[in-house]
């Protein structure tokens, strides 16, 4: 571990803590329906929504309804971006005549950007057109953010209610969400991202003349465009020589800073913000890291304002933010680290240089070993997916970091809203434990957690697990599976892994090794991504309901601090136990037995 490494982390934090607090004022007034410091002209644009909408902001809903009108809206915003898909090639703003998605890339898409997951097994630059981009994709961006904003806020309201029969209204939390938090802030980081270089046109593509021709192999293919073989069933190969190159334009701005703040993650180019166009500089780096977390960690402030009890939100923030430090030591120390076999093969001279660079396979030289690091585990520990750096590439233990931060359900601060309500559902469990241990009934917030409560939390917990396994354990035992596989053994078990881990739990980012744009793993990833997502909701807001119902009581000598580093403790502990007891038997298949064979070839 390096001095820089952990100047960046600390300096990181910093920032980020100090950005956060404000942000949680502007988000305990949107979850309370209060007028927003500094926006109150926002109100008549919100009324006007309201009047077209035929939305009644008074009328609370209670949570089978509020269920109800979050699925028909997103399933609707799921058909839409699927038919945009099916008809660009007809529609405008595609300058360069894009074809029309396939039927099973685009029902994966569709899922994908309703979920808030953005995998993505297409490449977006030479896939979709600038309309479907903005109006499909970006669009379902702000609005997949929004709703795991108000599902929060009804969770929360759960929580501060007392004997409600309502967890709030629906379109009231996702238009306040996206006008007053979504938007401005979208707005900002656009404008800071194209002071750094990102792009923000509607330009056609640039064909450019390269400085020196370049020449390259690549298989030949007959008159049927299938690779030919030669008697020994080698593809054969032939010489290519470029002379120019095709350099991608687009309205990127404006799509990478929600694709950061809502923790969507989906890029605008194929290699994400690894591409200069998206990523150009070291501070933009910097920038795009704080937008993934910025949200995540400013809901933790407007919860213990919500609540009444500011210390319930630094408690849970704390939790977060030790679980986030480890992962992001783990993962730089694995990526700093030397490789024995490189270690082995030269002088001790040639070993100690590589030992001070570390692992640069995979990563861009303008954010080097400790950005890159700090990127991976920022957008595994957000359910983002944006990635600077090729996760594939990583050393075993480096690539089993982000994999565990995505399997711990995504509660490391964790997406827009989802994050915060995994973790408050966890703390439920925690303090189910603690009430177990001293034989009295587990309080958590003032309400009573029973039977009910604890058979919701079960199966919003366990729901991610028995997608992933399941989705695992099918594609390594089906052909079809396998196919996809790039790198046999215990490399590609974790591709496939990773892969369910990253749908199932909404993050989007993945070992790029594994070719997942076919019809098995579209169908196969969009099932676990609409699960992973839908069937946690559901039970979340089945809690808020149970809990608003009930009277709050009054701390009293017996109850439990939720406040103190014990019950902080308990709750990292919790999530630990759960989270690595799910998973041990597949990361053992994959990462550490990937890691132990490099000691021993």
């Amino acid at each position: 571990m390096t001095m820089h490494s952990l100047a960046l982390l600390g300096a990181f934090l910093v920032v980020l803590f100090a950005l956060a607090w404000p942000l949680g004022l502007v988000l305990a007034r949107v979850g309370d329906g209060g007028a927003v410091p500094g926006m109150a002209w926002m109100g008549r644009v919100e009324r006007l929504l309201y009047k077209a909408g035929g939305v009644a902001p008074a009328s609370g809903m209670n949570w089978k309804s509020y269920a109800l009108a979050l699925l028909v809206f997103n399933g609707i915003g799921a058909l839409f971006v699927f038919a945009l898909q099916r008809m660009q090639a007809w529609l405008p703003f595609n300058p360069q005549s894009l074809a029309n998605v396939s039927p099973d890339s685009s029902f994966n898409t569709a899922v994908s950007f309703v979920a808030n997951t953005n995998w993505q097994g297409y490449s977006g630059e030479q896939t979709m057109s600038y309309l479907t981009q903005m109006l499909a994709l970006t669009g379902q961006n702000f609005l997949s953010a929004a709703t795991g904003i108000a599902v929060v806020f009804a969770l929360i309201r759960g929580f501060s209610a007392r004997s409600a029969q309502t967890i709030g209204n629906f379109w009231v939390d996702l238009t306040r969400s996206t006008l007053y938090v979504l938007l401005p802030l979208s707005l900002l980081v656009s404008i800071v991202l194209m002071g750094q270089g990102v792009i923000q046109n509607f330009s056609p593509y640039q064909e450019v003349q390269l400085i020196e021709p370049v020449t390259y192999s690549v298989p030949k293919t007959g008159a049927d465009g299938q690779p030919l073989k030669d008697a020994a069933g080698a593809a054969v190969m032939e010489s290519v020589t470029a002379t120019t190159q095709t350099i991608a334009m687009g309205p990127v701005a404006s799509q990478e800073a929600i694709k950061l703040i809502g923790t969507n993650g989906g890029g605008f180019f194929n290699a994400n913000s690894a591409h200069p166009y998206e990523n150009p500089t070291p501070l933009s780096n910097f920038v795009q890291m704080l937008a993934i977390f910025i949200i995540p960690a400013a809901l933790c402030f407007a919860f213990g304002r919500m609540v009444g009890d500011r210390r319930q939100g630094v408690a849970v923030l704390a939790a977060m933010s030790v679980l986030f430090v480890a992962a992001t030591l783990a993962v730089m120390g694995a990526e700093q680290s030397v490789h024995p076999q490189l270690a082995a093969l030269g002088v001790d001279q040639a070993a100690g240089a590589y030992q001070a660079g570390g692992n640069m396979e995979g990563k861009e030289t303008r954010f080097g070993i400790s950005a890159s690091s700090l990127f991976a585990a920022v957008t595994t520990a957000a359910s983002c997916g944006a990635v600077n750096a090729m996760h594939d590439s990583f050393t075993p233990l480096g690539g089993a970091v982000p994999m565990l931060l995505m399997q711990l359900g995504e509660v490391v601060f964790g997406g827009v809203g989802s994050g915060l309500y995994g973790m408050l559902v966890f703390a439920i469990l925690a303090v189910f434990i603690a009430g177990l241990m001293i034989g009295r009934t587990p309080e958590y917030l003032g309400k009573k957690i029973q039977t009910y409560e604890m058979k919701m939390s079960s199966i919003a917990i366990l729901v991610t697990p028995v997608l992933v396994l399941s989705g695992t354990a099918i594609a390594v035992m089906l052909e079809v599976g396998r196919a996809g596989i790039a790198n046999p053994g215990a490399h590609g078990f974790s591709e496939i892994l990773y892969a369910f881990s990253s749908a199932a739990n909404n993050n989007g980012s993945a070992f790029a090794g594994l070719s997942a744009n076919t019809p098995f793993y579209n169908t196969m990833l969009a099932i676990a991504m609409w699960f992973g997502r839908f069937a946690v909701i559901v039970p979340v807001l089945a809690i808020a309901g149970a809990l608003a119902a009930k009277p709050r009581l009054e701390a009293n000598p017996g109850t439990m601090p939720t406040h103190g580093p014990i019950f902080v403790g308990l709750l990292v502990g919790v999530v630990l136990l759960v989270g690595v007891l799910n998973y041990v038997p597949a990361l053992a298949l994959g990462p550490v037995v990937e890691h132990l064979q490099l000691h021993t070839k």
